[in-house]
Formats: C-alpha cells, sequence, structure tokens
C-alpha cells in the first residue's frame, strides 16, 4: 500500500467524553430527555446530524442541536479527547517508509485539524480531509473519492483504517482495501460486515499487518520483474 487514510475518531483519538458531552449539551439545552455518556457511545464515527436526526426523529430539531452541539464542541469539547495508546510509534514508524498519510475524518475538517494539530500529530500526515460544516463530503464515500482525486493516489494502492462501517464502505466503494480496528467503537461483526479486509484489536498489530502488506507487496513486485526477466 502506497498512500494510507486513517480515520480520526476511534481510530487515531478517543473522543468520547467530548462528543457525548456535547450531545448531552444540545439536548439540554433544546430541554429534552438526556441519556447518560455511554448510551450515547454509538454516534461516535457516523456522521453528527444523521445521529441527531435518529436521536430526535426530526430533520429540522436535527439542524438546531447540530448548531448547539458546535457552541460547546468549539471551543471545550474538542480537547475533551486522547491519543490512544501507541498511535504515535505507529506513526512514526510508517513516517520512515515512503508510504503517503493523510486523515479521512466525516467531523469537519476544522475541527479536526484543531484536533490533529492540538495533540502534535500534523506532521505524520500530508493533509486532513474532513467535511464542510454545511454537510458537503460528509458521506465517507464521497470524502474518500474527493481525497483521491486531489492526491492522485491509486485507490487499488490505497488502504482506509476506521473503527465504523461507514470507513469500511467509503473504501470499499472507491476500489479501496479497508482495515477495521476494535479498539474504537465499532464491533467486530460490525466491521467485518461492511467487508474489512481484516480486523485488529490494538495498533500493535495494526503496525504488523501494515508491515506484512508492504511485504507482500514488494514480493509481488520482484516476482512480476522475474517473470518479465525470464520471459
Amino acid at each position: 500500500m502506497n498512500t494510507i487514510f486513517f480515520d480520526l475518531d476511534g481510530t487515531l483519538t478517543d473522543p468520547k467524553p467530548g462528543i457525548t458531552g456535547s450531545i448531552q449539551y444540545a439536548l439540554q439545552r433544546l430541554d429534552l430527555p438526556v441519556p447518560t455518556q455511554d448510551e450515547l457511545t454509538w454516534c461516535i464515527g457516523p456522521p453528527l446530524r444523521a445521529s441527531f436526526v435518529t436521536l430526535l426523529g426530526d430533520e429540522r430539531l436535527a439542524d438546531r442541536a447540530v448548531a448547539l452541539y458546535r457552541e460547546r464542541f468549539a471551543d471545550t469539547g474538542l480537547y475533551e479527547n486522547s491519543v490512544y495508546p501507541d498511535i504515535e510509534h505507529l506513526l512514526a514508524t510508517l513516517r520512515q517508509s515512503p508510504r503517503r498519510l493523510f486523515v479521512a475524518t466525516s467531523k469537519p475538517h476544522v475541527f479536526a485539524k484543531r484536533i490533529i494539530d492540538h495533540f502534535g500529530l500534523s506532521s505524520h500526515f500530508e493533509h486532513v480531509f474532513g467535511s464542510e460544516l454545511d454537510g458537503t463530503r460528509v458521506n465517507k464515500s464521497e470524502l474518500l473519492a474527493y481525497a483521491i482525486e486531489l492526491t492522485g493516489t491509486d485507490p487499488r494502492q490505497s488502504l482506509m483504517i476506521g473503527d465504523r462501517s461507514h470507513d469500511i464502505v467509503g473504501a470499499n466503494n472507491n476500489g479501496m482495501r479497508a482495515v477495521g480496528v476494535l479498539y474504537g467503537y465499532g464491533s467486530k461483526e460490525e466491521l467485518a460486515g461492511a467487508g474489512a479486509s481484516h480486523l485488529c484489536a490494538t495498533p500493535r498489530p495494526l503496525l504488523d499487518h501494515l508491515t506484512a502488506l508492504s511485504a507482500e507487496r514488494n514480493e509481488t513486485a520482484l516476482n512480476a520483474e522475474t517473470a518479465v526477466n525470464l520471459s
């Protein structure tokens, strides 16, 4: 794989306190029942507005909830977050190879970029791809198609790493391989059912798998070169 796209929430960082706390804030401002943070973890990963539509059952009210969510998230919630153990080691190791690394998240890129900068991860990535505040490219398939076009990468030599089904589906829809991580917020059943080519329980096995993919690619290239020389 020449190019690797990483999801953000549930893959690079654990955003649970900030996301669920900001959802609770929005519901409180709307004078609606407020679930516990644990009851809201299913909202981590999918597009935010879609989660509010599911929660509220009302398209217009969902728009108001998103605006209220961002009141808190923009200044407080995005920092209520932490980098998963071994992620920095994983990224530093990958940066020593010729691979190109990008972030591809449904979160608005203005927030995603601030999070990546805040945790000192910017040097590992060429670019942070995210949605617009108006919802443009919030769909992972559209986001990855845009990223592939903009970077000029070959989807057949690209990999998406994420923790939810929309990461996997988005990659498959663009002809990319997808790896699911189980330390985030998606289950084994969700990720496998979406078509993940491999599942990793922690970042360490993820690094091992990426190293194996690289070795497999080099062997394939060597075999092809040998075949040409023998013909």
